[in-house]
């Protein structure tokens, strides 16, 4: 198998498994609000708008995968960052979907998830356009949900937009 180029060494001894096990708990009570308790953090919800027979009171279960997309994304670009020693300001993140509602709802042949994705990716940064091309092979490649997608056959289009560092005015609490 020929390796790229582009795509930068591990930082993880690759000949040795080592398996992260992740666990979450929930409860519904025979509705469409589900409680969802992650380690010792605050309870989580996702619910349904009131328009798919929800109370609307949280993220959709399908919108909570797009906060996992773009937060793995952010994870996963500050880890790549720092192995390239890729000098930037912060990322905006945005992502869109689209689903045939027929499909959750049970209509054959109809797949009950995304059809299409749109990400775009806005890099703070006075790096270089190819090193920023770079980043995001490697994101790419590595960031676990982006890849659940891409298995699943969602079609992505992903864009990646390099701006000046001094640009950013991102704020996380």
């Amino acid at each position: 198998m020929e390796i790229d180029k582009d795509i930068i060494e591990p930082s993880i001894d690759p000949t040795t498994k080592k398996i992260a096990v992740r666990h979450v708990k929930a409860t519904n009570a025979s509705g469409t609000r589900t409680k969802i308790q992650v380690r010792d953090f605050a309870p989580v919800y996702t619910d349904e708008p009131d328009t798919l027979g929800g109370t609307n009171t949280a993220p959709s279960p399908l919108e909570t995968a797009l906060v996992a997309l773009v937060g793995c994304d952010g994870v996963i670009i500050h880890g790549v960052a720092n192995a390239m020693k890729f000098d930037y300001a912060g990322v905006d993140l945005r992502c869109e979907s689209q689903i045939d509602v027929r499909g959750p709802k049970g209509v054959p042949g109809i797949r009950p998830y995304f059809e299409t994705l749109t990400l775009e990716i806005v890099v703070y940064t006075d790096e270089t356009q190819e090193r920023l091309e770079k980043l995001a092979k490697n994101v790419e490649f590595r960031c676990p949900v982006m890849n659940l997608f891409v298995a699943a056959d969602v079609k992505m289009d992903v864009s990646w937009t390099k701006r000046s560092a001094a640009e950013y005015q991102g704020d996380v609490e």
